[in-house]
């Protein structure tokens, strides 16, 4: 099992992955996700994270 971001972006090569899925839970539990195309997906996404627009999930900020 890859450890490091290195050893996923390998991984994620070696294995021709197209999207990545970030799964979690909203604050009432809820389980939720976020899908992106693996371009979007480098070493910083994957040690620092990245933003995205929450206001669709529940009990989140909405746009008004």
């Amino acid at each position: 099992m890859p450890t490091t971001a290195k050893d996923i972006l390998a991984q994620i090569k070696e294995k021709d992955v197209k999207y990545v899925d970030v799964r979690f839970t909203d604050i009432r539990g809820k389980l939720q996700h976020v899908t992106f195309d693996i371009d979007l997906v480098d070493e910083d996404f994957l040690e620092d994270g990245t933003m995205f627009d929450g206001s669709s999930i529940a009990g989140w900020k909405a746009i008004n």
